[in-house]
């Protein structure tokens, strides 16, 4: 070989660039560890949801006949963050549904809250309603447990929601009362197949006075049958009580027994200071009514039974007095027959009530402290008390196969926080713990070089 073409080689050779192994290989090896650390977090992250939302996304096999419903001996307030009605896992059905100004009782710009207790266990949900929304009132708990009744709150097209505790999936029921302005179930029937609904309808067009329009409705979304209409004023069907194949409901002083296809059957006047006792009236037989007399001197309340087609007092109970209270309102008859009732404690604090409200109970839920629910049993010198509330708990409704099976049941209120609680801090850790992760990715790169150069240096 010449000296020429040596250095022609040699200089040929120069101008070729130098593959970079090492920093090509380092490259390599940092995007493994990227890709690695990103898997890892992720993993982190999936895991994180796993463990917070497969309890809530659960769906246990539920009981339709919830063999072992029971009263609750107590109430207590939903802990904050309870899950929703709609919420996983399913309530299925409830026993107790609860209102009032409680503080975990109120949202939003003082929405209500209606609460639920499991009918066979302490589990508690919640569901968000209108402003003026009462347990027993204008939010119904169905005879079996499982459906909730509530007014939509839409005041364009009014109508009720049915909630269904098994499914979680919501049935609206649009009205169809013309010219309605709002619409609110006032009672079940029976057999939990059909709601009975008050309706509101301006008599003129500046809305100063109101017709009340009294609807029987069939869930399947059947068509809305009428019972009959009267004054708001005289607080029309604001007590309503089924029995199988007929209701009665309570019109100022007068008492009407209808069937379930409009039907009235017959009417009777109610005597002063009586009223028609509640949605447990009629009596388990479906023979006669009962009815809530106040005696005004001693403000002691008493149950009475009436013949439904006159009026005339029945047999008479032995059942004792209720003392100490604004009002009852009967649930229903215990199997060792007692009766049932909501009894409320007067609100020192409430304003008098206005005067188109004088012909209906003396009391409603914004002029009650508080509740018991009171056994009252034949021959017994006093009430018995089978489930206090919390403070400012105003309102109740117990589910009628509740009230039949006769089972009260010591309960253990849940404390601390509800599952959403969980649910959210368990998003939230993961998407902190998924943010700290990338950030510190180039500060993890360097200490796993620095590791790296250590060993091979040493």
């Amino acid at each position: 070989m010449t000296v020429r073409l040596r250095d022609a080689l040699r200089s040929t050779a120069e101008d070729v660039p130098t593959y970079p192994v090492y920093e090509r290989a380092l490259a390599t090896a940092r995007r493994s560890r990227r890709r690695r650390l990103f898997a890892a977090a992720g993993a982190v992250v999936l895991l994180a949801l796993a463990g917070v939302t497969v309890p809530l996304t659960r769906t246990p096999a539920l009981d339709p006949a919830a063999a072992d419903a029971a009263l609750p001996d107590r109430l207590g307030l939903p802990p904050i963050g309870t899950l929703h009605v709609g919420d996983r896992p399913r309530l299925g059905s409830a026993s107790v549904i609860f209102s009032g100004p409680a503080p975990r009782l109120r949202g939003w710009n003082d929405a209500s809250i209606v609460g639920l207790v499991g009918a066979d266990s302490d589990s508690y949900r919640i569901m968000r309603t209108g402003r003026d929304a009462a347990a027993g009132e204008t939010v119904h708990l169905s005879p079996d447990g499982q459906h909730l009744a509530r007014p939509d709150g839409d005041e364009d097209e009014p109508g009720v929601d049915v909630v269904d505790l098994a499914s979680g999936r919501t049935r609206h029921l649009k009205s169809s009362v013309t010219n309605t302005v709002a619409s609110a179930p006032v009672g079940w029937s029976a057999d939990g197949t059909s709601l009975v609904v008050r309706d509101e309808v301006p008599v003129a067009f500046d809305g100063a006075t109101y017709t009340s329009v009294l609807s029987i409705v069939p869930l399947d979304g059947g068509r809305w049958t009428t019972l009959a209409s009267g004054a708001q004023e005289a607080r029309f069907g604001s007590t309503v009580a089924a029995a199988p194949g007929r209701l009665a409901y309570q019109y100022g002083s007068t008492v009407t027994v209808a069937d379930v296809q409009g039907r009235e059957l017959s009417s009777f006047l109610l005597p002063d200071e009586s009223w028609l006792a509640g949605k447990g009236a009629w009596s388990p037989d479906g023979a006669t009514l009962t009815l809530a007399t106040r005696r005004p001197a001693t403000g002691e309340w008493t149950l009475r039974r009436v013949d439904s087609r006159t009026g005339r007092d029945g047999e008479p109970l032995r059942l004792p007095p209720v003392t100490g209270m604004v009002s009852i309102r009967l649930l229903g008859w215990a199997p060792d027959g007692s009766a049932l009732v909501a009894a409320h404690q007067r609100d020192p604090d409430a304003p008098e009530r206005p005067l188109e409200e004088q012909t209906g109970p003396p009391a409603t839920a914004e002029q009650v402290s508080s509740v018991r629910v009171l056994a009252l049993t034949p021959g017994a010198t006093a009430p018995r008390t089978v489930l206090t509330t919390p403070a400012q708990v105003n309102a109740v409704d117990v589910a009628d196969q509740v009230i039949r099976d006769g089972r009260v049941r010591d309960v253990q209120p849940p404390g601390g926080v509800g599952g959403r609680f969980w649910l959210w801090t368990g998003l939230l850790t993961a998407l902190v713990g998924g943010v700290v992760l990338y950030g510190s990715r180039g500060r993890t790169r360097r200490w796993l070089d620095d590791r790296r150069a250590r060993r091979r240096d040493g």
